[in-house]
This record gives C-alpha cells, structure tokens and sequence, in this order.
C-alpha cells in the first residue's frame, strides 16, 4: 500500500479507478481519481489528511500494517472536505487523543461534517511543529483556495509542499509521479481541474502563489490531495497556474448549443463557418449541450477568448441545458472573454434576450445576438455567417469592447455587491478593517481590496443598482 515519495515521507492514499462523478454530480471524473494522504515517518510520526469516507476501513486497515496506530503522533487536515477528512471518525476511533492540527475554520469544518470535539490544535500561517531529525512542518493559511478552512503545509529540509486542492488533478492512475505519465493526459486534467474548480478564485491562487513564492523556500515536490505527485520540475504547474488565473484565453471560439428541430444547430454551424472564414487562425470548437459532458465544455470555454451561447425558444425560455450551464459560469466567473447569444424561434421569440441577460451577469463582454425564425431560410444562414464574420473581426480587433459591446457597468448609489456572498460595499461606510476610509469611492478602493465575509477579490463585484 506504502509508496515512498522521498526519504521518510509515504503515500498511503487510495486511487478510485470507478469514479465518474464527484462534488455529487458537479464534476465528472472520466479517468477516475485519487484521495492522497501522507505518512511521515521522522522522530514524529505524522499523518496528512485522510480518505474520502467510502473507504474509510479500507484506509485505516492498510495504515495499520504501515505503523502502530498508537505511535501516530500528529494528524494535519489541510482540508475538511470528506474526500481529505472522510477516514477521521473511522481513526479517531482508535486514537481519540491524537492531535489534529489544521485552522480555525478547520476545526469548525470538521465539526460540522462529523460532530466531534477531538482534540484540535489551531493554526495559522507560520506555525510549525517539530518533527525531530533537524525537520519541521511550516502551515500557510489558504482561505477560498477552495474552502475558507484549506491549508498547506510545507516539510522542511526534504522540500516538500503538502499543497491540499491546489496543483491537483482527478487522475487515477498506477503511477505516482508527473514524469511517470502521459503529459497531454495530465495537462488536460490540470486545465480541466483548474477551469472547473479554481477559476472562481483566480486572484486569490496569484496572491497566494506571490506569498508563498517570496518566502524562497526551495521546492523538491508538490505532493497534491488529489492525482500525480510534482516531482520533476514541480515550477511547471506553478507556472501554468500563474498563467490560467491571469484571464487565461487561448485563440479559440467556443459555440454552446442545444436545439430541438435542428435550427439552432443550423445557425450554430453557419456562425461557425464565419467566424473561419474572417479568421482562419482561430480555433472553432462547437458543442451539443444534449451530447455533451458540462466539465468538458466548461473546460473549453475557460480557454476561448469568446463564446456564443444558443438555444430555441421554448414557452418564452431557453432549454434548460442551458439555463444549467449559464448557471454554472455565473458561479465560474469568467473574466476577460466576449459572447453573443443565438437561436431560433417560432410564434414567439425570448431565448436569445434571456441568454444575453445571463451572460451579462455572468461577466462576459457582451455583443449583439442574433435570431432567426423557424427553420433558418437561406438568407437568414448568410445572415448568421455574416453574423460570426462580425464577431471574430470584433474579437481580432485591439478591443472588443467596441461599437458592438455593451458599455462597462457603473453604480449610481456608488454601492457594490458581492456576486459570491451577496455583501454590500457602501462608499458612505468604506472598509475600516482593510484600511479603506468612509466616503472613499469604489473605483478608488485598492485593487488588493477582499470582501470582507467571504474573501472574494474586487472583481467579483457588481454594481448595486
């Protein structure tokens, strides 16, 4: 079960090959994943995180033929979630008295999961615990990346970084490290992991990475919660994250659809031959919201520069494919992208209008749609390969915010709302606590400014009215 990772320092996790959904159904797992705990065996015996609950007395039984349970000295919980925490009630039955050292968000995390008053150790970034042999244990706080409670901890002289959710990937595979694997494979994992799961804090990953980074601790291994071990040339993936939090796009144009008589999809392909005969460089990707996996395709809109969004009007709404999808992207929260809505209809239109306001909220750089009745006639196809035509020259242009997109949005109370937790910055009262004075404009509020309840950046705000 053990696999050495460096020195004194053990795998001894579970790889799930039969998962295909995880987060319930929010997230598909086509090459299943994995649950990485950690068993360091130094003058302290140390356990970092656990297994996801189903595999619980799986878990604890194949640690004990590691190591006496009993000589377990420490326990870190980087992360509260079941899929890290999942085996805690099933250990903590054997060595209730066993430390756990995570955060305070932690503690409350892992009481509310399990209902437990085990005995809890609070930490913070900078802490650190003594593991004997010259070696210490350094906790740097990570609040949102992806839970208010996450941590990583780092393992002195060996090098390593224990980095939770952060630089993983759902892979399940025989092989523990990143030169043991297929690159594509696992870069697609990467950018797949990271579009899905981490977009939303994409400020948050860069301030993090900053600090940790002018720390200059030396870096031998990121040892992830989830998938490969970093161990050759572990600053890649730092890279790419670097890289996919800055609005992260690639030269592609993504067409999301679903359609019910095949006009939709006749606009959707005639957009798309327009938009390759303006710009043959482009990267033209089209996907059926029936056919197609969420994940993936939300994986390919984190890569385009643009979108369009299509569905047929259906008792004055879209179809809820894409009511679902939008909803998602509001939660991902885009940044730096343009899109445009499509679809046909019959007596009565309201889809594409409906589309637009969704995509609106959900941050992208809008542009005009376009509508077609019944079944696409011939001029309304030239009129849609006009259509994406115009909307790859807009794109193609120095900004696409030009005559075709809507204006940047502004507040008249000067008041502005969370989109993630619904808290309202008012310029009248300003942030004390983030040294931002009464009175002080939102524009003129730093761009360092976090909400204050649950830690999003100033990007994540809208105007109030």
């Amino acid at each position: 079960m053990a696999i050495q990772v460096k020195n004194n320092v053990y795998w001894v996790g579970k790889q799930d090959w039969e998962l295909r959904e995880f987060h319930g159904s929010e997230y598909s797992t086509h090459k299943g994943s994995s649950y990485n705990s950690y068993l360091i065996k130094e003058e302290k015996n140390v356990l970092i995180d656990t297994v996801w609950t189903p595999y619980a007395a799986e878990f604890v039984a194949n640690l004990e033929r590691e190591i006496d349970l009993d000589k377990i000295d420490y326990i870190i919980a980087n992360h509260a979630e079941s899929d890290h925490s999942g085996a805690l009630p099933a250990l903590m039955a054997k060595i209730p008295n066993t430390p756990i050292y995570c955060t305070a968000n932690g503690v409350n995390s892992i009481k509310g999961h399990y209902h437990q008053d085990w005995n809890f150790r609070v930490v913070k970034t900078g802490d650190s615990i003594d593991i004997g042999n010259g070696k210490k244990l350094v906790f740097v706080e990570a609040p949102m990346l992806h839970w208010p409670d996450s941590m990583m901890t780092y393992m002195t002289e060996d090098a390593l970084l224990f980095s939770n959710d952060a630089f993983g990937q759902h892979l399940a595979s025989a092989c523990l490290f990143n030169d043991e694997i297929d690159q594509n494979e696992l870069y697609n994992e990467c950018i797949k992991y990271y579009a899905n799961i981490l977009t939303p804090f994409s400020k948050l990953v860069t301030k993090k990475i900053e600090e940790v980074l002018s720390l200059n601790l030396p870096l031998d291994m990121i040892c992830t919660s989830h998938g490969i071990i970093w161990r050759d040339n572990p600053a890649q993936i730092v890279e790419n994250y670097l890289k996919w939090a800055d609005s992260y796009q690639e030269n592609q144009i993504t067409l999301i659809y679903d359609t019910m008589w095949n006009g939709t999809r006749t606009m959707s392909e005639a957009i798309a031959r327009g938009i390759r005969q303006a710009d043959p460089s482009v990267v033209v990707k089209q996907f059926n919201l029936a056919n197609s996996d969420k994940n993936d395709v939300l994986t390919e809109v984190f890569k385009s520069k643009g979108i369009l969004v299509g569905s047929p009007t259906v008792n004055n709404v879209m179809l809820p494919q894409v009511a679902g999808l939008l909803e998602e992207m509001q939660g991902l929260r885009f940044t730096g992208k343009a899109a445009a809505a499509f679809g046909s209809h019959g007596w009565s239109g309201g889809a594409v209008d409906r589309i637009s306001s969704r995509l609106q909220d959900c941050g992208f750089m809008m542009m005009r749609g376009i509508k077609a009745e019944w079944k696409p006639t011939e001029d309304a196809v030239a009129q849609c390969e006009a259509f994406g035509a115009e909307f790859a020259r807009q794109l193609g242009a120095p900004a696409c915010c030009d005559s075709g997109c809507a204006g940047a949005e502004k507040s008249s109370s000067g008041k502005w709302i969370c989109r993630t937790c619904s808290w309202v910055y008012d310029p009248e009262l300003g942030e004390p606590n983030q040294g931002v004075p009464a009175g002080t404009a939102w524009e003129d509020v730093p761009d360092s400014f976090l909400c204050p309840v649950c830690l999003m950046g100033k990007d994540d705000f809208y105007p109030a009215d």
